[in-house]
């Protein structure tokens, strides 16, 4: 019953409750839009790892994140070889270098240089078998497609520039693989080694490894733990996580952005909690009236809770699709958003939260007007 009467008074009022719902909707996109551009950025902090096929990382001791690594000694190989549940294990390059443009100019670029044969634990998926086989060729190189001007280059594929004084011709193009500090630079270990001189032959920058069951790895990760403290040995997924949280707690643009998602969250809640609470209000007049006429309290809080329900719904749904809208946009020039299920539906439970909690504020004023002084 009050579900119905409070659809006609918001029906009846729709220009007095239509600020409600579109403040609503704007602090829902709001909320979504920030939060989804945080975990956009972050992904792309630890895509290389994520597009791997290894199940373990073994690195330099305290490592708090894949770009901040050293050189270890390759023969660190033989110790996770020797673990019984190791099924493979390869050498991984991730270094920083600088790109010479052809036209003029420098990039700071991230090399990544892996095995190439099928399958290979350090090479991200993305790369078909095709430029697979070209990357053997000495100087080969696969970037992403979105970076080419960054890196100076139209057409892509063909074209050559100079990485510390050695020659690199681009011979595919991925996608997915834009990165915040300087393009990724895929190519051979090889060709890796030779662009990285400051790498001994000995040396590496990251072990990968691979278990032949899944379920062993955290037993390996914790044994190899023990025996060698001077090694970091991390699951594939902690450390992509752990590598997100370096890049939001240690370094500006992560405190940037989280910052300013917090303000956003706190924008849209005072927004959407101060829009409902004056258009809740609004209808005190309309409460009094059935209070003078003998309706339980019940009642009309449960008939003030049905409108604010109804104005948070409305807004909620005008929000997705605006949301979504937004954030192809923001892809189509260069910029992440991502907007997992979960982020979605805890955005849909913060903005009803606080659409309820403001008509329950609003029904406080009620009882402290008198009916009476209402009604003249």
């Amino acid at each position: 019953m009050h579900r119905l009467y409070s659809l006609k008074i918001l029906w009846h009022g729709r220009q007095r409750f239509l600020p409600a719902v579109l403040a609503v909707a704007f602090s829902a996109v709001l909320i979504a839009v920030q939060f989804g551009v945080l975990l956009g950025t972050l992904a792309v902090t630890s895509r290389p790892i994520d597009h791997a096929q290894a199940q373990i990382w073994v690195g330099i001791r305290g490592v708090p994140s894949i770009e901040l690594g050293h050189p270890i000694p390759e023969a660190w190989l033989f110790r996770v070889q020797a673990e019984p549940e190791i099924e493979d294990v390869e050498d991984y390059l991730y270094e920083f270098n600088y790109w010479h443009k052809p036209a003029g100019g420098s990039e700071h670029c991230c090399i990544i240089g892996t095995r190439l044969e099928q399958p290979a634990l350090g090479t991200v998926s993305d790369l078909t078998p095709a430029m697979r086989t070209l990357l053997t060729e000495p100087g080969a190189v696969v970037v992403d497609e979105t970076e080419l001007e960054r890196l100076g280059l139209r057409a892509g594929i063909g074209e050559t520039a100079e990485v510390m004084g050695h020659k690199v011709r681009v011979v595919g193009l991925v996608h997915g693989f834009n990165s915040i500090w300087g393009p990724y630079v895929f190519c051979s270990m090889q060709t890796a080694r030779t662009l990285l001189f400051q790498y001994r032959p000995d040396q590496t920058q990251y072990l990968l490894a691979r278990c032949r069951r899944d379920a062993d790895v955290p037993a390996v990760v914790e044994r190899l733990r023990r025996k060698y403290p001077e090694m970091t040995v991390i699951a594939e997924h902690d450390f992509s996580i752990q590598t997100r949280l370096y890049w939001l707690t240690r370094t500006r643009v992560g405190l940037a952005l989280g910052l300013t998602s917090v303000l956003a969250l706190i924008v849209g809640l005072v927004i959407t909690s101060q829009t409902l609470y004056a258009a809740t209000a609004a209808s005190l007049r309309e409460f009094a009236v059935l209070r003078a006429l003998g309706l339980p309290r019940w009642r009309i809080g449960a008939l003030v809770l049905a409108q604010s329900f109804w104005i948070g719904l409305a807004g909620v749904a005008a929000s997705l699709p605006m949301t979504l809208v937004l954030a192809r946009l923001a892809g189509a020039i260069g910029a992440e958003v991502m907007l997992p299920a979960w982020l979605l539906a805890g955005t849909i439970i913060v903005t009803m939260t606080i659409a309820l909690a403001s008509g329950l504020l609003a029904l406080r004023s009620l009882r402290l007007v008198e009916p009476a002084n209402l009604l003249r």
